[in-house]
């Protein structure tokens, strides 16, 4: 898949801003705060509908302003395709296709898909589990939108069973109380299974990368570690288990008036030679660790939709000493179109220069340098 063009309009700090993407690497220079991100952001939009720098659309549309704008042309295997994303500060969101406005937003996903590695992304080795939950939802999105749905209904009913145990009336209504169990095991254990059987797809591509960025010096494992407890992939011993624990819990859960039980809250174990990484040492292994799980990443997502998606790399070249970097460009080559931001363009040898497009942003302009 190749991202022809971008054209933002009151996106961030863009006014209105149309880029064409020439070469399979496009590097973004200029100084901090200027809008480099911003266009990886919305990249990022157009593939998942998250963004991982803000929570609420009014913080993607610029200032005083009522609506935004993200538009691309996307060109696959399949043909080429219009697609665009309309951000509005105090209402819902729109998407379109094709100049057609889509009814169900789940529709939009799937089209563009794009991995994204920030220097953000080390609190995914640092962080608390719900950084790494929403780093595997994000792939599960991309790789089976249908997920997208499954954890908005589990969300939901989640929500509708934490409020029924805040009324304290769990312990009088027991009829009531199994009723919302039924209903959270069933739609839970569907999240639980499809994160289990991408782990266990992304784990040995990870292990992989690991092995060869650390010349098998050290051991890399991604675990997933469900909240259940279930171990299998059978629908219904899975729910079982889930059921089972929600009995064991609950007398906490009403003690506490929310739930204790489910993949809101799982975790996904790293571990560097059998040891958690976020107990272990340096930043240097760390940062080994998530170039692995972002290489891991393209490869899986190129596997499952049959062509490979976008690579976006936010500053993260300064972050990597000489031998990550050459791995991870050495990966890329041209197989992957890449777009790059840069405070500098010291990083890059000649060669990689000569076959980039190169790009200067300043105060939410872009120019060809």
């Amino acid at each position: 898949m190749y991202l022809q063009s971008l054209q933002l309009k009151q996106f961030r700090n863009y006014r209105e801003q149309r880029v064409e993407f020439s070469a399979p690497k496009t590097i973004l220079v200029g100084d901090n705060a200027q809008g480099k991100s911003n266009l990886l952001e919305a990249v990022e939009l157009l593939a998942t509908l998250r963004s991982h720098r803000a929570m609420r659309d009014r913080e993607l549309v610029l200032e005083g302003e009522p609506v935004g704008q993200i538009a691309a042309v996307l060109a696959r295997d399949a043909g080429s395709t219009d697609m665009m994303i309309t951000l509005r500060s105090n209402g819902r969101r729109t998407v379109s296709l094709n100049g057609e406005a889509l009814r169900r937003q789940l529709d939009f996903l799937g089209l563009l898909n794009a991995v994204q590695f920030s220097s953000l992304d080390l609190d995914l080795v640092r962080g608390g589990p719900g950084g790494r939950r929403n780093w595997l939802d994000t792939l599960l999105m991309q790789l089976e939108p249908v997920y997208a749905y499954i954890l908005q209904q589990y969300n939901t009913v989640l929500r509708q069973r934490n409020a029924f145990l805040k009324q304290g009336e769990a312990a009088k209504d027991l009829t009531q109380l199994a009723i919302w169990d039924a209903q959270l095991a069933a739609i839970g254990s569907r999240v639980i299974r499809r994160r289990s059987r991408v782990i266990q797809r992304l784990a040995p591509l990870a292990q992989a990368w690991h092995q060869a960025i650390s010349s098998s010096a050290e051991t890399l494992e991604v675990r997933y570690a469900p909240n259940v407890g279930a171990e299998e992939d059978d629908p219904v011993v899975v729910q079982q288990a889930f059921l089972e624990r929600l009995q064991m819990r609950a007398i906490a859960e009403q003690h506490q008036g929310t739930t204790l039980v489910g993949p809101h809250r799982d975790e996904v174990e790293l571990m560097i030679n059998h040891t958690p990484a976020r107990q272990y040492g340096s930043q240097g292994q760390q940062r080994t660790l998530v170039l692995a799980l972002k290489l891991a990443e393209l490869k899986l997502i190129e596997a499952v939709v049959g062509e490979p998606p976008l690579l976006l790399l936010d500053d993260v070249l300064a972050e990597l000493d000489l031998t990550r970097q050459n791995k991870l460009l050495e990966t890329i080559q041209d197989r992957f179109q890449t777009l790059i931001t840069t405070t500098h363009l010291g990083s890059f040898d000649a060669l990689w220069l000569k076959s980039s497009q190169i790009l200067t942003v300043q105060a939410g302009q872009i120019v060809r340098k």
